[in-house]
């Protein structure tokens, strides 16, 4: 499976994961069947392209994401894309893989997603039965 993680740099896996996922430069790809990184432009309309990260990494067959955290609404579109994301990312990007390796990451879902006023309701009302 593929793997993405929003990068400040250019360099691959010794970059700082980006805390802003759709303002970061690129999105660096990792192959779990390889073990080989790829780097994604991040050519999005918050850069001044087309599109949406989401849709840039549904392009680029992307399984799961890792990132520091996202909005309901980000969270909203990675589900219609059928990408998994996992939340609380930080470190290199290395770091970021060992963590998600290792279970250390939270997945994302409307709970934990940033919002501007944090409800404490653990009632789930969205029975979502893939």
């Amino acid at each position: 499976m593929k793997i993405s993680i929003p990068s400040m740099g250019k360099n691959g896996l010794e970059d700082q994961v980006g805390q802003h996922f759709g303002k970061v430069l690129n999105y660096i790809i990792y192959d779990t069947q390889t073990g080989e990184t790829s780097i994604l432009p991040n050519t999005s309309e918050h850069n001044g392209g087309v599109g949406l990260p989401p849709e840039l990494m549904s392009r680029n067959a992307v399984n799961v994401m890792l990132c520091g955290g996202l909005g309901r609404k980000a969270v909203a579109m990675f589900d219609e894309y059928g990408i998994e994301v996992f939340v609380g990312a930080q470190g290199t990007i290395q770091d970021a893989l060992n963590a998600w390796k290792e279970g250390k990451l939270e997945k994302a879902n409307q709970d934990n997603a940033c919002s501007s006023h944090d409800n404490h309701d653990h009632h789930d009302h969205h029975h979502h039965h893939h």
